[in-house]
């Protein structure tokens, strides 16, 4: 039972890091309709430079200071200089060009860091386990991660809901024409959108520095959860986003951990072991083919 609930929160911790991936995309994709496979460049520029203050300063707040706006500014000027561009040609185009634009961040990350890695230290004020329940020792730095997340999604309700800005994005959303018609930016409206999105994929990165190594093409394996939560979510939907991520996560923990187990019973061991890594690794994908069977649009589709 202690593994189990130990299981749940690293389900859910998963799900909160691919949330902050996938919130970010499906608002560029459900806002502005451009598909960008190089969202997950800016999950490794924002662990990359996170990293080097982090390690230089030794402050790892600083180094989420400085990285957050790093992150913001080089997705607002590619959204400037190359995605507007894209908005009324194709998806595939859009496909082609973000395909291209990872190759590019890749190679300029090898140039300034060098192939080499970087590990960025759990900072010591969220080092060490909290004990949630009799037996059940959480680390600290986990459950501010599944902090974080919440506070995103709290924070993304109600800049949708309750802000002028949130209204104005949505009514952008639904038509584009009108509401630049209206009187308002909404090319200036569109690169604030794809600012925010970056950001929330270099928060991520940042959050994954101290658990993971800060590599070239980190980015590239979890835009692949990041698009398989959007597709059972939905497009375009910030709650989809949120209820996908979560059960992404639970679904790749639980049968990562449990299917072995389960298998063990029916065959042997060594069999158990080897079928059960494969299944789990096709667990999500699984998950995703029966949402879509029985919703094809999604659990929560944008309502356009």
């Amino acid at each position: 039972m202690l593994l189990f609930i130990e299981q749940l929160l690293n389900g859910l911790q998963l799900g909160v890091m691919l949330f902050l991936m996938s919130a970010g995309l499906t608002l560029v994709f459900g806002i502005m309709q451009v598909i960008n496979l190089a969202h997950g460049s800016f999950y490794m520029i924002g662990a990359y430079v996170a990293a080097t203050v982090a390690i230089r300063s030794g402050s790892f707040l600083l180094g989420m200071a400085v990285a957050l706006p790093v992150a913001a500014a080089v997705g607002m000027l590619m959204e400037l200089t190359i995605l507007r561009r894209l908005y009324k040609r194709d998806h595939l185009d859009q496909v082609l060009a973000t395909f291209g634009l990872i190759f590019f961040f890749n190679e300029l990350t090898r140039i300034i860091w060098g192939r080499q890695p970087l590990f960025m230290d759990v900072p010591s004020w969220l080092g060490g386990a909290v004990e949630l329940l009799p037996g059940v020792h959480y680390p600290v730095y986990r459950l501010a991660i599944i902090l974080v997340g919440i506070f995103v999604a709290l924070f993304l309700y109600l800049l949708f809901s309750r802000t002028r800005l949130g209204m104005q994005i949505r009514a952008g959303a639904s038509n584009r024409e009108m509401v630049a018609a209206l009187g308002v930016n909404i090319r200036l409206l569109y690169t604030l959108v794809f600012g925010l999105g970056t950001m929330l994929a270099a928060l991520a990165g940042i959050m994954a520095g101290p658990i993971l190594a800060v590599e070239v093409g980190m980015g590239e394996s979890i835009l692949i959860l990041t698009f398989v939560v959007i597709v059972i979510g939905g497009i375009g939907s910030v709650r989809g986003a949120l209820v996908g991520a979560l059960l992404v996560g639970m679904v790749d923990t639980l049968g990562r951990v449990y299917l072995p187990d389960i298998l063990s019973l029916l065959v042997s061991s060594a069999t158990a072991d080897t079928l059960g890594a494969s299944l789990a690794s096709m667990s999500v994908y699984i998950l995703m083919a029966i949402v879509l069977t029985c919703k094809p649009a999604g659990l929560f589709p944008a309502q356009s």
